[in-house]
C-alpha cells in the first residue's frame, strides 16, 4: 500500500487488543489519518468521575478528534452489551452520516462481540435476581454456576462474566453455554478488525508503568470522591483494592503491587477472548512506543483486508 494512501473500504474499523497494549494512540492516528471518530468500546470507560481509573483519554486527545461513548454516565449507572450495541450502532450512523470513519477502540471483547456478531438470544438482565447474586462471593457464583452450566466454557475468573452467565442460565432455563454455541457461530460482517499484541514481558512492563502513573495521578483521591456506585462500575479493575487502601487494610505498596497483578490478569483474558472469538488482523507492537511507527503497519493491514 501507497506511503498516505487510505484503504478503499469505509468500513469501521475495530482496534482490540489487551489493557496498555497501545490502543488509544493508535486509533488517534487512524483517526487523523482517515477523518475519523473513535467510539470507545469499553465497559468501564463509559463512567465519569472515573477517568484516571479506566485509563480514559486525557483531556488532550479526547479534543484532537471527536470522541463517543466515553465518560458519559454517572458510576451509579447501569451499562451492558445490550445498551452498548444500541448506541455504537446509533453512534456509528451519526458518525457515517457527517462523512466520517467510525473507528471503535476498546477492550472490552464481550461489547466488541455483540455489536460484531448481534447479540446472543439470551434474557436481558434481571435487577432483583442481579441484585441477589451480587451479594454471593466470587467462589459462591462458580459453584451456583457449575450446578446449572456444567459445561461451560467462560472464564470462571471473571465474575463479571461469571455472574451474567448464571443469570442467564437462570431466567431462561438453559445453560447459558448452550445459548452461546449457537451465537458464536454467526457471521461476522460490515466491520475490519486489528488486534494489536505485545510480547508478555514487554505489555507486564506497560502495565506496571501504567499502574504507578495512575497512582502518581491521583487515583486514590479519585476513587475517595465516589459515594456511591452501582455493580458494573464497581467492577473497574483496581477498584476494590483501592478501596481496600482507604480503608488501611492494605499499604500502597501492597495497593500498587495487587492492581499491577489483577490488571495483567486481566490482560490475558483479554488476549484469550479476543483470539479465540475474532479473525483480525494481527499487529505485533513488541518493540515499537513510536506512534509513527506503528501506523503505517496498520494502514498496511487495513488495506490489505
Amino acid at each position: 500500500m501507497a506511503s498516505g494512501a487510505k484503504p478503499s473500504s469505509k468500513l469501521p474499523i475495530i482496534v482490540a487488543g489487551p489493557t496498555a497494549v497501545g490502543k488509544t494512540s493508535l486509533a488517534l492516528e487512524l483517526a487523523k489519518r482517515l477523518e475519523g471518530e473513535i467510539i470507545g468500546a469499553d465497559a468501564f470507560q463509559v463512567y465519569r468521575g472515573l477517568e484516571t481509573l479506566t485509563g480514559q483519554p486525557s483531556q488532550e486527545i479526547l479534543s484532537a478528534v471527536p470522541h463517543h461513548l466515553i465518560g458519559f454516565l454517572p458510576p451509579t449507572g447501569a451499562f451492558d452489551a445490550a445498551r452498548f450495541v444500541l448506541l455504537a450502532q446509533q453512534t456509528i450512523r451519526e458518525v457515517f452520516s457527517r462523512g466520517k470513519l467510525p473507528i471503535l477502540v476498546g477492550g472490552s471483547g464481550l461489547y466488541i462481540k455483540a455489536l460484531t456478531h448481534g447479540l446472543a438470544d439470551a434474557p436481558t438482565a434481571d435487577p432483583v435476581l442481579r441484585g441477589k447474586l451480587a451479594t454471593l462471593s466470587p467462589h459462591q457464583l462458580r459453584q451456583e454456576l457449575r450446578k446449572v452450566d456444567p459445561t461451560t466454557e467462560i472464564d470462571l475468573q471473571n465474575p463479571r462474566r461469571v455472574l451474567r452467565a448464571l443469570e442467564i442460565s437462570l431466567l431462561s432455563g438453559r445453560p447459558a453455554s448452550s445459548l452461546q454455541g449457537a451465537w458464536k457461530k454467526r457471521a461476522v460482517s460490515g466491520f475490519r478488525g486489528l488486534l494489536l499484541v505485545r510480547k508478555r514481558p514487554e505489555l507486564h512492563a506497560r502495565i506496571a508503568e501504567n499502574v504507578r502513573a495512575m497512582f502518581e495521578h491521583g487515583v486514590v483521591a479519585e476513587v475517595a470522591k465516589i459515594q456511591e456506585i452501582g455493580p458494573t462500575a464497581a467492577m473497574a479493575i483496581g477498584f476494590r483494592e483501592i478501596k481496600d487502601l482507604l480503608r488501611n487494610k492494605i499499604t500502597e505498596p501492597e495497593c500498587i503491587q495487587a492492581v499491577t497483578l489483577a490488571t495483567r490478569r486481566y490482560a490475558k483474558r483479554q488476549l484469550t477472548w479476543f483470539r479465540n472469538q475474532f479473525s483480525f488482523e494481527i499487529i505485533d507492537l513488541t518493540g515499537l512506543r513510536d506512534t509513527h511507527e506503528i501506523l503505517p503497519l496498520a494502514m498496511e493491514s487495513l488495506g490489505a483486508a
